[in-house]
């Protein structure tokens, strides 16, 4: 799980890097960087084995 979210994570930021450098799409892709990193955060935490 710990590679997914860092692959997950590495990538929304790549995708921040890359809408700054587009001439279309521009939100799409830095909206899409948005959610590969909210995901990132989220599924180590909905698929932890600690229950609280």
């Amino acid at each position: 799980m710990f590679i997914i979210s860092l692959l997950l994570f590495l990538g929304g930021m790549a995708l921040f890097g890359v809408a700054l450098n587009l001439e279309a799409f521009q939100g799409l892709v830095f909206t899409a960087g948005i959610l590969a990193i909210c995901l990132a955060m989220a599924l180590p935490m909905h698929f932890s084995k600690t229950s609280r």
